[in-house]
């Protein structure tokens, strides 16, 4: 829109000044006016909105790890997604939690200090609940926990806690270790009321129960991972790379000690159940090869060799005599 003023329009301008239907006072108060933001000294921002993004982006990870774990722990319906990552003192935090509560508080080794895992009271119950042979659908009143049912959060808290490994792996290699469970928020105090925190609030339905699991992360513990705490570097780790050389001996050196389970099938029949009720010491079972034919050896539940039985130093052994590779007619896939 062009700022030149045609005649015609600085002619209805005059006239519109001279009559007063337009105040110049106004007009350079609007030129004077400035836009102020607030800022509160109190609580200064100490996290970028890039940072906060990143880690809405983990525990988004979080959550499908999360929601997976506990559909096949509990057998029931579960559907968890992240609500809202914010910036905000632990004062309000803490200040934001009923009574009882259930807060556990986790050291976020290799990260200074300790956050805070807060389950609402109602999802809790569902848990116990379903754990125990319930339905989940707990109607019951909200009230403190007994020794048993804080036995059994904690030992299904310190697996949900170790499932933050993953999400976690492209900023920092996490040990997390549960500390304690707390059910009163006076007896949480892990930072100073004014301190910084990074508040990570997850929307949890469990059957028909819902309720929020609010992650707590001090900025104390984020600060000296904060510059990984972006963007550009949470995708630049995310990108394919190419393998090296090391690399690939490493991973095959690791293969090589892996236990796997080889068995040597002599032979099998088949026999009724009172016939197997029946057998005294001194039967004979028929079984369905010849002592000459050779052995199946498997690799797993997979024929991968033939063998013929024998001994060696007094012990039990087998040698093989053929190595089945893919595009034999008898290699089991």
């Amino acid at each position: 829109m062009s700022e030149i003023l045609s005649q015609s329009e600085i002619d209805a301008l005059l006239e519109a000044l001279n009559t007063g239907d337009v105040d110049v006072q106004e007009i350079k108060e609007e030129t004077k006016e400035k836009k102020i933001k607030k800022y509160d000294f109190k609580s200064p921002k100490k996290l970028a909105k890039d940072q906060l993004r990143t880690l809405h982006i983990i525990h988004e990870n979080y959550s499908r790890i999360l929601n997976t774990f506990l559909s096949g722990y509990l057998r029931s319906y579960i559907q968890i997604e992240v609500l809202s990552v914010e910036e905000l003192s632990y004062y309000e935090f803490s200040n934001s939690i009923s009574n009882p509560a259930m807060l556990s508080i986790v050291d976020f080794n290799p990260l200074p200090g300790q956050m805070i895992m807060e389950v609402s009271t109602s999802l809790a119950f569902c848990i116990i609940d379903r754990i125990l042979g319930g339905n989940g659908n707990y109607q019951g009143e909200i009230r403190s926990f007994t020794e048993i049912e804080l036995t059994i959060l904690n030992k299904i808290v310190r697996q949900i806690i170790k499932l933050l490994i993953e999400p976690w792996e492209n900023v920092i290699e996490l040990s997390p270790k549960l500390d304690k469970i707390e059910t009163n928020s006076q007896f949480a105090q892990i930072v100073s009321p004014n301190e910084t925190v990074a508040l990570i609030t997850l929307k949890a339905k469990i059957s028909e129960v819902e309720g929020l699991i609010n992650i707590c992360i001090p900025h104390i513990v984020l600060e000296p991972i904060l510059p990984k705490l972006s963007t550009k570097f949470w995708f630049s780790t995310n990108t394919n790379k190419t393998i090296t050389d090391e690399e690939k001996n490493m991973l095959q050196k690791r293969l090589k000690k892996a236990n796997i389970e080889l068995s040597a099938i002599i032979a099998n029949t088949t026999i009724t159940v009172e016939e197997f009720l029946n057998l005294q010491v001194g039967d004979v079972i028929s079984l369905n090869k010849n002592i000459n034919e050779q052995l199946e050896i498997k690799v797993g539940n997979k024929i991968k060799f033939l063998g013929t039985p024998g001994s060696m130093k007094n012990k039990y052994a087998i040698k093989i005599t053929k190595v089945f590779e893919k595009g034999d007619e008898e290699y089991d896939e």
